[in-house]
């Protein structure tokens, strides 16, 4: 696969491939990248495996744009646009291994339903107690 073309909108890459697809994935995938200003997103190299932008330290597969979960849902979302949160205390509160949540955050595993459910009103109970402080 080779790119014709990249740009970004919002919270989104795009690629232009030589065989015409416009491929997507979350720059919450990529902290660096997401908060890079405009000059350093538009400062990359490509080459036949991927993009590298030297000025933010971040490097993208190309091979990234096919994958099945080109942006972070649920719990993964959650902790991806709130760096804030604290994985450890999370994981303490819920009497989890901080292992078994990062694999979450980072897609690794998928929660169950129920654990899932478990894992968000802990962080909108955590919520909850920084408002009432």
């Amino acid at each position: 696969m080779k790119v014709k073309k990249l740009w970004f909108d919002g919270e989104k890459i795009f690629i232009l491939t030589d065989d015409g697809r416009e491929l997507w994935q979350s720059l919450l995938w990529y902290p660096r990248l997401l908060n890079a200003s405009p000059e350093q997103r538009q400062n990359y190299e490509i080459d036949n495996s991927g993009i590298r932008w030297e000025d933010v330290d971040e490097d993208m597969s190309l091979d990234s744009f096919l994958y099945d979960d080109p942006e972070p849902v649920g719990v993964a979302r959650i902790f991806r646009k709130h760096p804030e949160l604290n994985v450890s205390a999370i994981a303490r509160r819920l009497g989890m291994k901080q292992s078994l949540l990062a694999a979450y955050i980072s897609g690794n595993k998928k929660p169950s339903k129920e654990r899932e459910k478990e894992i968000i009103n802990v962080v909108k109970q955590v919520g909850q107690e920084l408002i009432e402080a």
